[in-house]
């Protein structure tokens, strides 16, 4: 199948690389949501301040209430001492604040043994007690913006998704000595992957990219593969070009027809975005027979965006191992983005 002359024109890549938020910090906002849809009293830990060796890093997020505790701030040694606090500041509707410092050697050996040389101060938000702060959280899940969270040690608290912003004033629990007047935090967007074709590795590839903190979009529109994608999916019932056109934002895109024909005009459409990261499936000899068919300005547009065969190598055989490896290099690539410092 060949090219038409009515192909899309090429378009350059964006000039910038994208900055992605560490970790899934977008399964602790979503449980916040749901906890607030359901008249529940959620309470948001957040990573304010850390010093020396710390299982997270400043702003980390983990939620505590009555529900289920979603995400972590250590590998379990802190969460009962998070939750008890977490508990007082949701009952009182008032920002509670935590230091834990394990800098000193008798920490080694003490009660808790976390065995870190480290200190974090954490501040703990009644989310019941901050009006529309389900607004807020949409806003951020939607996708495409950062959050910025400005807090001081007053108790004032505002966050900025984009243009729109959202300001509190709440009542404060004792302030340790050390903390610093206030801290201005960056939660930045999730990374975004379109998944062109579901085919046997979408089972395991899309839980598990959503798991690590990725959106996904799948689009398919072959009824004996649209099942593949699961129920955790965004699923669109949409033509490659079509489904390029709608998502030209995304970060990550992944032909995966196993077609061929349809490969091909899933790269002819890719190579007229500007998404950074194009993941092809299949061989090498499969990437250069697709090659061979799109128009040169084409290929030059795909250069240094295409992987393929996309996937870390030496993961293994079979669709798991594929998904598998296809997730660790979409990890790889994402941790490579630059990191902005903390402002």
């Amino acid at each position: 199948m060949a090219t038409s002359a009515t192909a899309p024109a090429v378009t350059p890549p964006r000039a910038s690389a994208p900055v992605f938020a560490a970790g899934n910090p977008g399964g602790v906002l979503q449980a916040a949501l749901d906890a607030l849809s359901d008249g529940g009293a959620p309470v948001l830990a957040l990573v304010v301040e850390t010093e020396g060796s710390t299982y997270a890093s400043a702003g980390a997020l983990a939620l505590f209430g009555d529900g289920p505790q979603v995400g972590w701030i250590s590998g379990g040694c802190l969460e009962p001492e998070i939750a008890r606090v977490a508990s007082i500041a949701g009952d009182a509707g008032r920002i509670e604040w935590l230091e834990i410092d394990t800098t000193d050697d008798s920490a080694l050996f003490s009660a808790s043994a976390v065995g870190c040389r480290g200190r974090q101060v954490l501040a703990l938000l009644p989310l019941a007690a901050l009006r529309d702060a389900a607004d807020a959280l949409r806003a951020w899940l939607g996708g495409g913006e950062s959050l910025d969270i400005a807090l001081e040690r007053s108790g004032h608290l505002g966050w900025h998704v984009g243009t729109r912003a959202w300001a509190w004033t709440l009542p404060v629990g004792a302030v340790p000595e050390t903390l610093a007047r206030d801290w201005r935090l960056v939660l930045q967007r999730a990374p975004e992957a379109l998944i062109l074709g579901a085919g046997p590795e979408a089972p395991t590839l899309i839980p598990l990219l959503r798991s690590l903190g990725w959106r996904v979009t799948v689009a398919e529109r072959r009824a004996r593969w649209r099942d593949a994608a699961g129920p955790q999916a965004d699923l669109r019932d949409l033509s490659p070009a079509d489904a390029v056109a709608a998502h030209p934002d995304a970060d990550v895109a992944l032909v995966m027809h196993h077609g061929f024909e349809s490969d091909l005009d899933a790269l002819t459409a890719l190579a007229a975005s500007r998404i950074p990261f194009v993941g092809l499936l299949g061989p090498g000899r499969r990437r250069d027979d697709l090659c061979t068919l799109l128009r040169p300005e084409a290929r030059e547009a795909l250069a240094g965006r295409l992987h393929a065969p996309v996937g870390a190598p030496r993961c293994g055989r079979g669709p798991e191992a594929i998904a598998l490896s296809i997730a660790t290099q979409l990890q790889q690539w994402r941790g490579s983005r630059r990191q902005p410092s903390t402002p």
